[in-house]
């Protein structure tokens, strides 16, 4: 009996790690809530805590399949597409991982569009010199 009133008390005092002032103010960002119980949002911070620890373990061993030591984007993003829920609604909201290129990188800079229009105010030096010919 002494046991399961140990356990009971180490699951009252559980504080989330996440800051809940930071999770209160993105519920906030919804304008149908106009207020948050103290209920809701420690459920909803111990809620987060435990999918972002799922997500870095299910990232860590991906990662650790592919012999790496450190979890990338791609790691992640295969472990979301492996579990279907989470795949639902999680897998368009990544960023696409960008595509590793065999080019040298002083290659890739003579490859930028020559159409690609100036930023506001400026203009490019090719334009100088057809002005001057």
């Amino acid at each position: 009996m002494a046991e399961n009133e140990e356990v009971q008390i180490a699951e009252e005092t559980h504080q989330p790690e996440i800051p809940t002032g930071r999770i209160k103010k993105i519920m906030k960002i919804d304008k149908e809530i106009n207020r948050v119980s103290s209920e809701a949002l420690y459920l909803i911070s111990c809620s987060t805590e435990l999918f972002i620890q799922f997500l870095a373990e299910k990232s860590a061993r991906v990662a650790l399949e592919k012999k790496k030591k450190t979890i990338k984007l791609e790691h992640l993003r295969v472990a979301v597409k492996r579990h279907q829920p989470t795949s639902d609604f999680l897998l368009d909201s990544l960023p696409v991982p960008s595509q590793p290129s065999d080019q040298h990188p002083k290659d890739r800079l003579r490859l930028r569009p020559e159409n690609k229009p100036a930023p506001a105010g400026t203009r490019r030096i090719d334009a100088f010199f057809n002005k001057c010919t």
